[in-house]
């Protein structure tokens, strides 16, 4: 079933018409990626399905009461006061109607009317078909994925969440909410690899609609169905995953360049034949030519990677073979202890990818490294001849108080202002647009800056701090390709695991305040790890399901069993108490497993693989007997209700 569609869609500002002849259709249930550079109208299509913006030309349609959810990027959270508050925002009226049921449910402990046994009844009945049953298991679930601890959130104030918890809050809340079409803009920027794999496996399980901006190849890989590529001022939309876009699009390029080729041979032969015979006398076959040939469409060059930055890392000197020597070092933040007891060497010619939860110290690691942050113990520093570029992921390194072109031209002063412009320009500042105060651009044209400066410095080691968080698909191929061509060294920050598989060659990965340095790329760390995954989906299963039978237990309505059926009601009341202890116990197992597995130095040797292996095997025994467990709860739980009855 159709739930959206656009057709011959066209929208101007003013003079200026952002996007033209954009259509295609949603169907239910499909998973959409929307890309394109910076600035070519991804947020504008999303205004365009939400309502909240009206075409200049075309027709947005909608299936009749379809809810449609759009994640802002400045979420407002009402009146909630907590954390687990602010994510079940959505469902404020049927928690109310819970606690007016558990409410009644103590009132007629002591005493109950017909009208009041009825009233219950209703609520009760009311609340289970609306998913009050599933609703806070859910909340629960989602908060757990994207890195919140339930039962910490419903008393964890929202004033003291920085920015990107608030993002990652307002993306939970959206999530849980009821909507048939989830548009998201981005949602992968505040989260760490565990929880972007985590967000992975909940849309491709979700049985919505998704349509999802994002600059992240390997989400989009994992998770879209349908691509629709936002390019030269119109949209064109292609069926199957990212993989089969970028083939299809490279096919759909070549294809308008052989035609765009061919076109421009033909109409340069007929302007000679013009030109040679206006005057002659062939004159009358010339003006004829020129007619058709005024009136022949022209096809336009096909837009590819020549709108592209163009960045290229060149060291200048060699530098030593020890480029980063660290022993047993200790990184502080105040009184909280980051990392503790680290010990490693980054040689010539590593690209070392340094992996790990947001909070874990990644950036305070490098600021040791640089000298800018105190060392809490231990010895951390550069080599002999080495020189370190850094790419800051906050960009304070830009001047915001200059122009574009100031910045360029203070790093160097002997540079005539072609040189200036030509190098602004392959990072796409033309024209006037140089004059510009930094303070004034986007984070997509800021980090475009940054690496116009950092490809300046000659630099033989590369610090890069999420380098890929304001840049385009196009932008961060551009860079990728760079950094593959660089001859220095590079310690790589990103949650980007497309750039990771494709450059690193060892993994420095922080867990609880150690980091295991992994001998190999990030592809080989995933597939040793990948234990890891696995044990989180099991524990998220079993959160779930904890969750259920607390919520049920929470809501029943209480009897006392007449005086006959007491001894049936006790044996019942004994086989519900016993399956709680067996479910108990195998939660219990289940956390111990897990942790074994979360440990990421469990994965460095042949040895620890296997043993992860074995435990995995151990892990989804435990998995299925609390399966059977919950569901003899179930059964248990039903029986001492008959008996209530």
């Amino acid at each position: 079933m159709t739930q959206l569609a656009l057709s011959n869609v066209g929208v101007d500002f003013g003079a200026t018409t952002l996007i033209s002849d954009v259509t295609f259709t949603v169907a239910e249930r499909e998973r959409w990626g929307i890309i394109g550079r910076n600035g070519t109208g991804k947020t504008t299509l999303f205004r365009l399905m939400t309502g909240d913006l009206n075409p200049t030309r075309g027709v947005v349609s909608r299936a009749n009461a379809t809810r449609i959810s759009l994640l802002e990027q400045h979420r407002d959270f009402g009146a909630a006061a907590t954390v687990w508050e602010a994510a079940a925002g959505a469902f404020a009226e049927l928690f109310a109607l819970e606690r007016s049921i558990t409410e009644q449910a103590n009132r007629m402990g002591e005493a109950s009317s017909e009208a009041d046994l009825e009233r219950y009844g209703r609520d009760l009945e009311r609340f289970e078909r609306q998913g009050g049953y599933t609703i806070t298991p859910r909340i629960d679930a989602v908060l757990d994925g994207l890195g919140f601890e339930a039962e910490k959130a419903r008393t964890t104030p929202l004033g003291g969440l920085s920015g990107g918890e608030r993002g990652r809050l307002a993306l939970a809340g959206q999530l849980v909410a009821p909507a048939d079409i989830l548009l998201l803009d981005e949602p992968t920027n505040h989260l760490d690899l565990d929880t972007t794999r985590w967000l992975e496996e909940y849309l491709r399980n979700l049985d919505r609609t998704v349509l999802l901006v994002s600059h992240d190849r390997a989400f989009l890989s994992a998770v879209v169905d349908h691509v629709l590529h936002v390019e030269g001022g119109t949209a064109v939309a292609y069926t199957g995953g990212y993989q089969a876009f970028v083939e299809q699009r490279n096919l759909r390029r070549l294809s308008q360049q052989r035609s765009f080729e061919q076109q421009s041979k033909v109409i340069a032969k007929e302007q000679d034949y013009i030109a040679r015979n206006l005057a002659g006398q062939n004159s009358k076959q010339a003006k004829g030519r020129r007619k058709r040939l005024e009136r022949t469409a022209r096809l336009s060059a096909p837009i590819g990677s020549e709108a592209t930055m163009s960045v290229a890392f060149r060291a200048r000197d060699r530098g030593g073979d020890r480029v980063i020597a660290a022993e047993h070092v200790a990184v502080e933040a105040g009184s909280l202890r980051l990392i503790e007891d680290f010990t490693a060497t980054l040689m010539r010619g590593d690209v070392v990818g340094l992996i790990g939860p947001n909070g874990a110290g990644k950036t305070t690691l490098i600021r040791v490294l640089l000298g800018e942050h105190p060392i809490a113990r231990g010895e951390m520093k550069l080599g002999g001849g080495i020189d370190a570029g850094y790419y800051r992921q906050d960009l304070t390194q830009l001047p915001l108080a200059k122009s574009i072109y100031e910045t360029i031209a203070d790093l160097r002063p002997l540079w005539e202002r072609g040189a200036i412009q030509g190098h602004l320009g392959r990072f796409e500042f033309s024209g006037d647009e140089v004059q510009r105060r930094v303070g004034t651009l986007s984070g997509g044209e800021r980090a475009r800056l940054a690496l116009a400066i950092l490809m300046l410095g000659g630099a033989n080691l590369l610090i890069l701090d999420e380098p890929t968080n304001h840049l385009d698909v196009e932008s961060i191929e551009a860079l990728e390709d760079a950094v593959d061509d660089y001859d220095g060294s590079v310690l790589l920050v990103s949650h980007d695991r497309a750039l990771l598989r494709a450059l690193t060659t060892r993994i420095w990965v922080i867990h609880e305040k150690r980091i295991t340095d992994f001998d190999g790329g990030f592809a080989e760390w995933e597939v040793a790890a990948k234990e890891r995954a696995h044990a989180a989906t099991v524990r998220a299963a079993e959160s779930e399901s904890r969750h259920r039978v607390h919520e049920r237990q929470a809501v029943e309505r209480p009897h006392k069993p007449d005086r006959d059926r007491r001894a049936t009601a006790r044996k019942a009341r004994e086989r519900l108490t016993n399956s709680e202890a067996r479910v108990a116990e195998l939660e219990r197992i289940i956390d111990e497993m897990t942790a074994v597995l979360d440990d990421p130095g469990l994965y460095t040797t042949p040895e620890g693989t296997s043993r992860a292996a074995g435990i995995g095997k151990k892990l989804e025994e435990a998995k299925s007997a609390l399966e059977k467990a919950f569901a003899e709860w179930e059964l248990a739980s039903a029986q001492v209700d008959s008996d209530r009855g």
